[in-house]
């Protein structure tokens, strides 16, 4: 594969890696992959860490006592444990003259439009001053409503959040296999990977690692999210050899995911990463073909059913005829309403409700295809 020059690099890095698979952060590990860091960004590369850890971490920090599995407890060690996991990155990146900056995030953070856009400028404005981001999910606050869930979306969505063009998910395995290799002997590893479909997905396999929270099937995930984004993904064993410098050169390395020929826009990007839908319109197979083939807004004539009830604003699917989700997107009217004007031509909305919010139920720029 050709040298390439990435401007921007998400580093994920899991537990596993952070620990070596023990209980503990390795920090001898961890200051070699901050040594390869740091000489991209002496050539000029802009890194974003996505760190996980801070339970680990926390557990460390007290003793590994025997805790009850409560949401709490959880809390409990991630407050701990991110200030040391924190002060650790500081320590290991000022061997090498560089600062880090710390943003915990949960899922709020990126569904509000404003609060996202805030997020955005305030990693700019750390990027701009050559300082690392050091990104997690603020778990110490984060309830299960709240929650990214894994760090493997979570540095998706800092992908289009800072429009970079390369992600690395480090793990502990070599990358996406054909089968699970800890089980399979005939598994092989698949090293390029241009469509991620439902075959794909069903290779993926769970997490082989008690301290960690994301297996295979998120990391598919995350890459679909990314590479929507317009970046190059890349799944790799976080203990190979320079495979920081080796996947920033453009060397086979692990499974990379080709980004899309049209990664989304910004506001496009945000509604990817954004709130989740809380109903679903179900349309006919014109609105269907109209939605996904032409990027047309959603008119009331095609919705055949509403599911759920839900505000003006909210975000919301659309199905198919068969229950498939083709896309989310901002509706212009209430669930209330939407019952009343579904099927109904669009110069009918003001005469069924007495108001309207204008022709379409979902406009074309506030929907996004899945």
């Amino acid at each position: 594969m050709n040298q390439q020059k990435y401007k921007r690099i998400v580093v994920k890095l899991g537990t596993s890696v952070l620990t070596s698979g023990g209980t503990s952060l390795d920090r001898a590990h961890m200051v070699e992959l901050v040594r390869q860091m740091a000489s991209l960004h002496q050539q000029g590369c802009e890194i974003i860490v996505c760190t996980s850890g801070a339970i680990a971490a926390g557990r460390e920090r007290l003793g590994f006592p025997e805790l009850s599995d409560k949401m709490s407890t959880k809390q409990m060690l991630a407050a701990v444990g991110q200030s040391q996991l924190i002060q650790t990155w500081e320590n290991l990146f000022n061997i090498y003259g560089l600062h880090v900056g710390q943003m915990l995030l949960t899922r709020a953070d990126l569904d509000d439009r404003e609060r996202y856009l805030n997020a955005r400028d305030m990693l700019d404005t750390l990027l701009k001053h050559k300082i690392i981001p050091i990104i997690n999910e603020n778990d110490a606050v984060a309830t299960t409503e709240i929650k990214v869930g894994d760090n493997d979306n979570l540095s998706a969505l800092m992908v289009g959040l800072a429009d970079a063009d390369l992600l690395m998910l480090l793990t502990d395995q070599d990358g996406l296999y054909s089968a699970n290799p800890r089980t399979n002997p005939d598994a092989h590893l698949i090293s390029h990977v241009d469509i991620i479909d439902d075959q794909l997905r069903a290779m993926a396999t769970g997490s082989g690692t008690a301290l960690g929270t994301g297996g295979m099937a998120t990391k598919i995930q995350a890459a679909e999210i990314a590479r929507r984004s317009g970046a190059i993904v890349v799944i790799a064993a976080g203990h190979s050899d320079n495979v920081i410098l080796n996947i920033a050169a453009g060397k086979n390395v692990g499974t990379t995911f080709s980004a899309t020929a049209n990664p989304l826009e910004s506001r496009k990007r945000w509604l990817l990463a954004g709130p989740g839908p809380v109903g679903s319109l179900i349309i006919d197979d014109g609105a269907t073909k109209a939605v996904i083939k032409r990027g047309s807004s959603l008119l009331p004539k095609g919705i055949i059913e509403v599911i759920g009830s839900f505000n003006r604003g909210d975000m919301v699917t659309l199905q198919d005829p068969n229950g498939v989700s083709i896309a989310k997107g901002l509706t212009r009217y209430n669930s209330d309403d939407l019952i009343k004007i579904k099927g109904l031509h669009s110069q009918s909305i003001e005469s069924a409700l007495g108001y309207g919010y204008g022709k379409v139920v979902v406009h074309r720029n506030n929907l996004v295809v899945l």
